[in-house]
């Protein structure tokens, strides 16, 4: 490590302290800033045995811990955590995961082959236990532990709007940073990158495709930074609706959803074509939606007529383009054939097969109850959660993720209900493109933030239905 990334270590943990101590919502910023930062470790990889600990989810884990301090707020996630209708599924699929992790690589070691997480990718190897069930087991924990903790810090208006403000933000580092690595190839500016640079696992950050460099940030490689455009560009676009500071909505955010499209498309990745594609594509069937949504909803209905006219308007300038200079589309043309319908030729495209496959078998062979998390490498989501976790832990899962599309908001909680559809939406382009590239059954910081926010809006929402049930009066959570 050297000097300056030291020091920039240091500053991290001063102000991750700082924000342990305030009661203002600096770690809720700092979770979404991190974000960008995956090639950064916040602990000396010589202190961890080589292990990488980045800074979103030790940041994470300082939420968590914050949140949980409070004795009252610990109780409530609790009761949650053990309640099949609040978040007792997800519990019980984290109890199913442990438990598979913690005893099937000793129950069926040498006798299943996997693809290994970590090594030789080309060739099923022999499952036997390793440090990556553990690695891989506390980062799914983690997740889960995020999202009891979403779920009770999202309750608040007031902090809902506070991790609004943060994802612009967490957005905007992304995009500052793909800028930066976009602009060392022209301008001398490697030296204040490679601080940031100090994991201990392979960074591609050179390569080259296309005619020119892959612009990765400060991501490990090009794949991983478009899939984090196409992450923060999902939320921001369809959450935005919900942030209450017209400079932030109406100026920030539409800028910053054009730039995060413009350096998903310089990742040159095929799972971020494919995403970008699946993202205009839900994009068009909500705004169609709300465009014909009978019941007037002022959150829900806002943007209509300027996303229009802002389509209208890329529209006739590709026309312009293509008649100016038609070798521009054709070149763009081309990039799409080859990073996406020319991929299933290629040599990855059947290496990954392969995992998918293996993975499946591996499940078979384990009679449905998998070979642990962290235990074999798959290229699809469904199955890689199926393989790791078994059909028993697989099924807890989807459950919980369907229970949770299913949550309602409040009645009179417009705000509520406007960010539950929005998350809804944001789910669809990571979901499907999850089926092709989903290595590992951990949904990640983002994907607890939107279990959280939905947990978080309809469990207030469950609680007010009950009370007009009772008899009592409707009650919206979400402004307490």
């Amino acid at each position: 490590m050297t000097a300056v990334s030291a020091i920039l270590t240091v500053l991290y943990w001063s102000v991750a302290i700082w924000g342990l101590i305030s009661r203002r919502p600096v770690l809720l910023y700092m979770f979404f800033a991190s974000i960008p930062f995956g090639s950064f470790a916040v602990v000396p990889p010589g202190m961890t045995g080589g292990l990488t600990i980045l800074p979103a989810s030790t940041t994470a884990l300082l939420l968590v811990m914050k949140t949980m301090a409070d004795r009252t707020t610990a109780l409530t996630a609790l009761s949650s955590a053990l309640d099949p209708r609040r978040l007792g599924v997800l519990t019980a699929f984290l109890a199913v995961a442990v438990v598979t992790t913690l005893f099937m690589p000793r129950l069926f070691a040498g006798e299943v082959l996997i693809i290994p997480m970590r090594g030789d990718l080309s060739n099923p190897a022999p499952l036997f236990p390793t440090r990556q069930n553990i690695s891989q087991l506390a980062y799914l924990t983690l997740s889960v532990l995020l999202v009891f903790a979403f779920a009770q810090i999202l309750k608040s208006a007031r902090l809902r709007q506070a991790a609004l403000h943060g994802l612009v933000l967490g957005a905007a580092l992304a995009v500052i940073t793909g800028a930066l690595d976009f602009a060392a190839q022209y301008l001398p500016l490697a030296p204040l990158l490679e601080p940031f640079r100090t994991a201990t696992y392979t960074l591609h950050v050179d390569v080259e495709l296309l005619g020119g460099k892959r612009v990765v940030g400060l991501m490990p490689e090009a794949s991983s930074f478009g899939s984090l455009c196409v992450s923060m560009l999902g939320l921001l676009y369809f959450l935005r609706r919900g942030i209450r500071n017209e400079r932030v909505r109406d100026l920030y955010a539409p800028v910053l959803i054009l730039l995060l499209i413009l350096f998903a498309w310089l990742s040159t990745s095929s799972a971020t074509y494919l995403a970008l594609a699946l993202f205009f594509l839900v994009a068009l069937v909500e705004w169609t939606v709300r465009l014909l949504e009978r019941r007037y909803s002022p959150l829900r209905r806002r943007h209509l007529g300027t996303e229009f006219w802002g389509v209208v308007a890329a529209l006739a300038l590709v026309v312009i383009v293509a008649l100016a200079s038609p070798a521009v589309l054709e070149g763009v043309s081309e990039a799409v054939d080859r990073m996406v319908f020319q991929k299933a030729g290629s040599s990855s495209f059947t290496e990954r097969n392969m995992w998918t496959a293996v993975s499946l078998n591996a499940l078979v062979e384990t009679y449905g109850l998998g070979v642990g998390i962290g235990g074999t490498r798959s290229s699809n989501r469904v199955v890689s959660m199926f393989s790791n976790a078994g059909v028993i832990g697989g099924l807890l899962y989807f459950a919980f993720f369907i229970q949770s599309l299913c949550r309602r908001a409040a009645p009179g909680d417009e705000e509520g209900r406007v960010l539950i559809s929005a998350v809804r939406y944001s789910i669809v382009p990571s979901f499907l493109v999850g089926l092709l590239i989903g290595t590992s059954p951990d949904f990640g910081e983002t994907g607890a933030f939107r279990f959280g926010l939905l947990a978080a809006i309809g469990l207030g929402g469950m609680y007010a239905y009950r009370a007009g049930r009772g008899g009592g009066a409707f009650q919206p959570m979400a402004g307490r």
